[in-house]
């Protein structure tokens, strides 16, 4: 019974493959509309992205009016989509050079003044640090002091790489 049911699926897995492969076949009227090239090329032209002559071709060929409207919205999704995840991905790098930050911060202080550093790191005041912390405020403002001078010179480094 298994071979059986294992035999009927191996041939519908092929039929199915078999129409996938075969090109739909065109009628007298979608043989005589204009091809969708020039659409395609004015289209990628707005957009700025190198379009391929065969590709355009193969469209051409291949897809009617409404066919080509829906790959062209499918394509305006994607960019849409392309366009999130890429500002996804800046906001997960700013916050991982955040955190970057901090363990570099942590790695170069005593473990007597780790929190402090943490905390001037974070934005507060040498007052509420020398509270929490409990050291002396002076102390405090010394690890407020360093944290601001480290910020800037990682800021000037960041600044000659990209050439700002």
């Amino acid at each position: 019974m298994l071979i059986v049911l294992l035999a009927f699926y191996i041939g519908r897995v092929l039929w199915r493959m078999r129409h996938i492969a075969a090109p739909p076949e065109r009628t007298a009227q979608q043989a005589s509309a204009p091809a969708p090239a020039a659409a395609l090329s004015a289209m990628a032209e707005e957009t700025a992205q190198p379009v391929r002559v065969e590709a355009l071709n193969l469209v051409a060929g291949v897809a009617s009016g409404p066919e080509l409207a829906h790959m062209e919205r499918e394509i305006s999704l994607l960019r849409e989509e392309v366009d999130i995840l890429r500002s996804e991905l800046a906001a997960l790098r700013n916050d991982m050079q955040h955190d970057l930050a901090q363990v570099r911060v942590a790695q170069n202080v005593s473990p007597l003044y780790g929190d402090a550093m943490q905390m001037a790191v974070a934005g507060h005041s040498a007052e509420m640090i020398a509270e929490r912390c409990g050291i002396a405020r002076a102390e405090a403002e010394l690890v407020v002091a360093l944290t601001q001078s480290q910020a800037a010179a990682q800021h000037m480094q960041r600044g000659d790489e990209y050439g700002g």
